[in-house]
């Protein structure tokens, strides 16, 4: 090409200058400057070669050099690896982690909530409490009106107060009696002794007469007289007796007056429960929920004034029959709340109950009967909760989420986790 131009590059310091081979350079048409270059290049020394900087290279210029590198043949097929690689190790952490776990969204909360009612009728004068209000045990949750009440409480009372005072009337006639009894047994004695004197005399008297000493009217005098005192003495020990009976009596008559009492008592004590029954109370903690008592409103015995949920609250679990092969009571369980996605609160597995949830329903499967398809069935299990969060509503028929952990060896990532 340089003879067709005849022309002639002279290299710089070689008797040329820099200016001339510039200027030759810049005369020369596009494929005269790539021949040039090239053949310039081929006389370069090694060194220069070596040394050429990466800021001479032309991209686009036959001869220039190429980056070098181990991304410079496949750099696609390597990072489409590296994520294979990650994806397949993030797997495997996945299903290792998941192997230690049984979870189900099948779970509610569950309670043993139940109404309020009145046991006795009247007219609501109070309701200090409102809807979803939180009660603590013995807080009130109406009052009735009570006056009715509090009058039959004061009549029980007052037939108590005179049941004891007929006892204490029949005690004192006992009293009295047992003073007769005494007076009684005094003539009785006094008799017996009169008797024996006219025993005497009368055998004194037969005696004489019988000897010739004694008349006839004497002797039959004093034999009158111990036939009178053996009278005196009958009546007199006849009517001991019948003061001894008299006490039987009124022995009777206190049993009778005790019985009246315990009666007054009993129906006194009934009056104390109707009234107490005015107020009506939460016998546990727990929430209002579904208020219907108003003041004003008259409620009859049994009138559901609200329905009371306790604060004691669990996790039934409807796990699938084939999840429960590993599942234990005691095992830590991880609730996550619907409600509330950022709350996690603990428990454990307490029991399992013997049967699907269908055998005890209210029209319970009869598999023997017509076709028969299997169906994996639904065991409820019951979660205690350990910590149940107080300013959150938690209540039944919420859904959740329990994980039960169903092996207690740490899984490969729980060891990752540690190290890191």
């Amino acid at each position: 090409m340089s003879e067709h131009h005849g022309l002639e590059l002279k290299q710089p310091g070689r008797g040329g200058t820099e200016g001339s081979a510039s200027a030759t350079y810049e005369t020369l048409g596009v494929s005269d400057r790539a021949e040039v270059i090239s053949r310039v290049a081929a006389r370069e020394p090694p060194a220069a070669k070596e040394a050429a900087s990466p800021d001479t290279i032309h991209p686009g210029v036959p001869g220039s050099a190429a980056p070098r590198g181990p991304l410079r043949h496949r750099p696609i097929a390597i990072a489409v690896t590296a994520v294979l690689l990650a994806t397949i190790g993030a797997g495997y952490l996945y299903m290792d982690y998941t192997e230690h776990f049984e979870e189900t969204d099948d779970a509610f909360i569950a309670a043993r909530q139940f109404p309020l009612a009145s046991k006795v009728s009247g007219y609501i004068s109070a309701v200090p409490v409102t809807d979803n209000q939180h009660v603590a045990a013995g807080d009130v949750i109406a009052r009735l009106d009570d006056r009715d009440y509090r009058a039959a409480l004061a009549q029980a009372e007052a037939q108590v107060a005179a049941a004891r005072a007929n006892i204490e009337n029949v005690d004192a006639q006992l009293d009295v009696q047992q003073a007769q009894i005494a007076a009684n047994q005094a003539q009785v004695d006094q008799a017996q002794a009169a008797l024996v004197f006219a025993q005497q005399q009368a055998q004194r008297y037969q005696h004489l007469e019988q000897t010739g000493y004694g008349t006839v009217q004497n002797s039959e005098q004093y034999t009158s007289q111990l036939h009178q005192q053996q009278a005196a003495q009958l009546s007199a020990q006849a009517t001991l007796n019948l003061a001894r009976r008299q006490v039987e009596a009124l022995q009777a008559q206190r049993k009778s007056a005790v019985a009246n009492l315990t009666q007054a008592k009993a129906q006194r004590d009934q009056a104390s429960l109707n009234l107490s029954y005015t107020t009506v109370t939460a016998a546990q903690p727990g929430r209002v929920v579904n208020l219907s008592a108003a003041v004003g409103q008259f409620a009859q015995a049994g009138t559901n004034l609200t329905m009371f949920v306790p604060d004691q609250i669990w996790v039934t679990a409807n796990f699938k029959e084939i999840q429960l092969d590993r599942m234990r009571p005691g095992e830590n369980v991880k609730v996550r709340i619907d409600a509330y996605p950022g709350r996690i609160i603990e428990g454990h597995v307490e029991s399992v109950q013997p049967g699907s949830g269908t055998a005890f329903s209210l029209l319970p499967a009869q598999n023997a009967t017509g076709n028969y398809v299997k169906i994996v069935q639904r065991v409820p299990v019951k979660i205690a909760i350990e910590n149940p969060p107080a300013d959150v509503a938690l209540g039944p028929g919420m859904s959740v989420v329990p994980r039960v952990r169903i092996d207690a060896t740490p899984s490969l990532l729980d060891r990752l986790e540690r190290v890191l």
